[in-house]
């Protein structure tokens, strides 16, 4: 026996003992299911812990109708820290993990072949689940640096994150549409908890996060040191939301952080994947679940960014086409039409009949006037 299988069976029959169950339930019963999220200092880890409990439903728990878990019958769904939105994407593809997070604009790159993408293969087999909530870009320094701009960071010592995840692909993007490059900065590759004591000690001199708001770490840097976030604005941000259309304006409002005015940045979205060879029934069975009332309460008591997590936006910005189980279960509750489009909206074709009826009528409007 191999020491995976193993390891297997013995979680397995630890999750047994643990539960008290009867030959009933047996180790036949469970599922397994990975979320794959980022960093534990970040904004992914935690909300994938709070969508990994409302999704699963172990053997032997109380029903929902009578208080207990409303997931997915005998599914156990574990949240893993992982480097972030590049490595979710390769890890699901690969089949390490059965999904993860990941940002709207990488998993695009990755499922086209394109932008930072472009001459790897395809990840055709990705797929979405939902839309979850918007990312913004975090510009990090210490009040006193001298870093006021993005164009300030040349010369300086900057950490892009690690090369594993989105912030490092978006920290580059932001570098080269306000003229600089990585030959520019002295480049580092440090996470969460490890960029922000790097700063603190004068290591580097700034550093990008790209997280759902209020970001742990930061808090926690806000309440120890004089921390200030540098504003992407300006013509750089205005060329980089028109070249990149996953890119939004947005503003990290004041006190989110400790002593840190409003500031102007820029958004990402994101978004839950898996891979077009999970089972539908599964998959249909847990964005069910994501989306049950009692989910709700999760999202909403589990983290501060939960209570952006909401069913209507559970389509907003995907790039990437739905796994089955999920479009089914969309078109189920009216958010997805029979053809595959957003309820309630109009496809090119009647945009473009729309419009020219409305020509049409101003054409006639106009001659009336004559």
């Amino acid at each position: 026996m191999t020491m995976t299988k193993t390891l297997r069976n013995a979680v397995v029959a630890g999750a047994l003992a643990v539960m008290g169950m009867t030959g009933a339930a047996s180790a036949q019963d469970l599922k397994f299911f990975t979320i794959g999220t980022g960093g534990t200092a970040y904004t992914y880890y935690p909300v994938g812990g709070v969508i990994a409990n409302a999704v699963s439903n172990p053997p032997g728990s109380r029903s929902c109708d009578k208080g207990g878990s409303c997931g997915v019958p005998g599914l156990i769904a574990s949240a893993v820290s992982s480097r972030g939105s590049v490595d979710n994407i390769n890890a699901i593809t690969s089949g390490l993990r059965d999904s993860g997070f990941a940002q709207s604009d990488v998993a695009f790159w990755a499922f086209t072949g394109t932008g930072t993408m472009e001459g790897k293969a395809p990840a055709t087999d990705l797929r979405t689940i939902a839309a979850l909530f918007e990312e913004h870009i975090h510009l990090v320094t210490l009040k006193g640096s001298g870093i006021t701009s993005v164009e300030d960071l040349k010369g300086k010592r900057v950490s892009l994150d690690e090369p594993g995840s989105g912030t490092y692909v978006d920290a580059k993007l932001i570098l080269e549409a306000s003229g600089l490059s990585t030959d520019d900065i002295t480049a580092e590759a440090l996470k969460g908890g490890a960029a922000s004591e790097a700063l603190r000690n004068g290591k580097i001199d700034a550093f990008f996060v790209v997280a759902g708001y209020p970001t742990g770490s930061l808090v926690e840097l806000a309440s120890a040191a004089d921390m200030s976030l540098v504003a992407i604005d300006g013509d750089a941000a205005i060329a980089l939301t028109e070249k990149y259309g996953f890119f939004g304006m947005s503003q990290i409002p004041e006190g989110t952080y400790e002593g840190v005015d409003t500031t102007s940045t820029v958004s990402v979205g994101a978004q839950w994947f898996t891979s077009a060879k999970q089972d539908e029934e599964l998959i249909y069975g847990i964005t069910k679940a994501l989306w049950n009332d009692n989910s709700r309460k999760l999202l909403d008591n589990g983290h501060a960014k939960g209570k952006t997590i909401t069913a209507d936006t559970a389509l907003t910005g995907v790039g990437v086409p739905l796994h089955d189980g999920a479009k089914r279960f969309y078109m189920e509750v009216g958010l997805l039409s029979k053809d595959g489009g957003m309820a309630g909206s109009m496809s090119n074709d009647e945009i473009r009949a729309e419009l020219e009826a409305l020509n049409a009528r101003l054409g006639e409007l106009m001659d009336m006037l004559k």
